[in-house]
């Protein structure tokens, strides 16, 4: 199966599912210097090691993992992490509050509107509390077309993530997913969930009430 789900102007954006739980792992590649970010190494090192191969189609330059960002501490999210960062030496960053449970080191702290800055292109964490206590969002503006938000397990089409029947967990993740997604980015904005099919904010944007009045 092609890899390769969106090729942007600046950058090609591809995803293979892994593991049992239908986990995504998204690669993001510059076209012009081929430098890399990597979101969740959620499983099977080898299956990230091919997509790492199949992006240096992407580029004319010489492709370089520069980053690999984990969404939140979820153990099915990061279960290839300590290996990917064994064989290549990559940078790992994730949610300042979830970053001491993670299985290795991390060397970039995110924090709500950080931005990184890659050769060829920028992403902006987006805190959104409740699934875990420093879960983010991962978005990409694209200068000609949507906004991509790579959004872990904080929402899905048809819902936000879990938060185990906790009511005060579950509406202060109703509220960020209101404010700093729905209430930030247009509908044509794409959403890039940690499992499963991609959604836009459009299509679900009509269901957000219906969310919050069933608590889940």
């Amino acid at each position: 199966m092609d890899s390769l789900i969106h090729s942007l102007r600046d950058i090609t954006i591809r995803r293979i599912s892994v593991s049992e739980m239908d986990n995504n792992v998204y690669l993001l590649t510059s076209k012009a210097s081929g430098a890399q970010l990597l979101i969740d190494a959620a499983d099977d090192l080898a299956a990230i090691q091919a997509l790492l191969a199949d992006a240096a189609a992407d580029t004319s330059a010489a492709p370089k993992l520069a980053l690999v960002a984990t969404t939140h501490q979820h153990w099915d999210h990061v279960r290839a992490l300590p290996e990917l960062v064994a064989a290549t030496g990559v940078k790992t960053a994730a949610g300042t509050d979830d970053a001491p449970e993670l299985p290795v080191p991390v060397d970039v702290l995110l924090d709500h509107g950080d931005v990184g800055n890659f050769d060829g292109f920028d992403v902006t964490a987006v805190h959104l509390r409740g699934h875990t206590p420093g879960s983010i969002a991962l978005v990409y503006q694209d200068p000609e077309g949507p906004a991509h938000i790579f959004s872990g397990d904080s929402l899905f089409p048809g819902g936000v993530g879990n938060t185990q029947n906790d009511p005060e967990r579950f509406a202060q993740l109703i509220s960020d997913v209101s404010e700093r997604l729905f209430g930030a980015y247009p509908d044509d904005t794409v959403v890039h969930p940690g499992h499963g099919k991609p959604t836009t904010l459009g299509a679900e944007r009509p269901h957000l009430e219906e969310w919050r009045a069933r608590g889940w």
